[in-house]
Formats: C-alpha cells, structure tokens, sequence
C-alpha cells in the first residue's frame, strides 16, 4: 500500500529526515514511535502529501500504486482527498459547522452531491456512537465525540489509508482506550491501511507493527 525509498527532509540546513525507507501492507496498523524531534510528524506528513520532501536522487512514495511524487499539485490535492484520511490530536474541527457540517467536508471537496454525503456522514456517525450528535457543534461535544467526529471526517471518501497524528493525545484515559480500539475495529470492518504516530506505548504496542525512529531515522521494523 505504501512504499517509500530515500525519503530526506531539510529546515535551511537541518536535515530532519536521513533517508528513510518504509513499506507498508494493505490493511496493515502501523505505529511510529520516538523521542520528540525524532522526525516522526515529518515523516507522516511527507507520507500524507501534506508536505513535499527534499528533492534527493531515488527517492520515491508510492500510495495505492501511484507515484504521488511525481503529480503536479491539483492532482496531488485531488488523490489526497480521495485516497488518504487524516486525524489529528486536536481534531481540527470547524467550530460553525454541526458533526455532520463537518464529516461532510471533504465529500463536498470530492464533489459528492449533498444527499449522498449526509447519508454516508449519518451512517459513520452511528457507527462511532455519535446517533445523538448530529446537529450538535463542537463545542457541545467532549473530547472523545470530537475525535470521533474527525474520524468519520477521515473515513468520509472510503481512503485507502489513514494517516493519525497523536490521536489520543488530548483524551482521557478512558476516551484514549475506546479511540485505540476503535482503530482496530476500523480496519477490520473497512479494511483500511492505518499509520499512526503516538508516544502512547499502549497505543504503539497493540499495531501489527512498531517502527522506532531516531534521529531522522527508522531504526526498527
């Protein structure tokens, strides 16, 4: 699903990441641990399109058999809302808008009539418990709804992965356990490929797969 070679980033002269490789499966949970400044976000990012590598020879990112390095920005931002999800720790959550306003959002942006984009947004609300927070504005929901709200945003277009960024990072303890195992249940009913980035150990531990970084560096698989 995911095949990345000679992945380097620079700040001015910081080299941030150092060549990283990495090869993800198909329906596969994947955590990615390190101290912070490891180069952990970086990486996720890079991964997500969200931000661009430093131009090395032989590099590559391969996503669901596409070479996204090589498409020009509209149809980079077109394959990422169709092909990739996002959650983050702070939900990015737009705060005018209802939990089914804002699981549409990126439907809207696909180009998804406004019936079938309520109609799937109502179904992952259910799915995630949310039946009684349809109309209701974040600010109305607690942490772990507001969570669950970006994951159905994340799951919206049906992506073939899910990038998470410290999902669990503002919750409680119980709201982080529920939204950990929700991920597992998520791939198993979905299918979807799943990369997480988490100082949580309960969290990296229960992935198919632990990657360790340092210092811009993968340095187990």
């Amino acid at each position: 699903m995911i095949t990345a070679k000679n992945i380097h980033k620079y700040y001015n002269t910081l080299h941030v990441l150092k060549g990283v490789d990495l090869n993800i499966k198909p329906g596969e949970v994947v955590s990615i641990v390190g101290a912070s400044g490891a180069g952990k976000t970086t990486l996720l990012q890079i991964l997500g399109t969200l931000d661009k590598a430093s131009k090395k020879e032989e590099s590559s990112l391969i996503i669901n058999q596409t070479d996204v390095f090589k498409l020009k920005d509209k149809a980079l931002a077109k394959f990422r809302n169709e092909h990739i999800g996002f959650i983050f720790q702070f939900h990015q959550l737009m705060p005018e808008f209802t939990a089914v306003e804002n699981v549409c959002l990126p439907a809207f942006i696909k180009g998804t009539s406004k019936k079938d984009a309520e109609k799937r947004a109502l179904e992952l609300l259910d799915f995630l418990g949310l039946k009684d927070r349809y109309n209701h504005k974040p600010n109305e929901l607690s942490g772990g709804e507001q969570q669950r709200v970006a994951v159905a945003r994340a799951l919206i277009n049906s992506p073939k992965v899910v990038f998470a960024d410290e999902p669990s990072g503002n919750l409680d303890s119980e709201s982080a356990e529920n939204l950990h195992n929700l991920f597992f249940k998520l791939r198993d009913e979905f299918g979807q490929t799943i990369v997480l980035v988490t100082h949580n150990e309960d969290l990296a531990n229960m992935a198919d797969r632990k990657l360790t970084m340092v210092d811009g560096n993968i340095v187990t698989a």
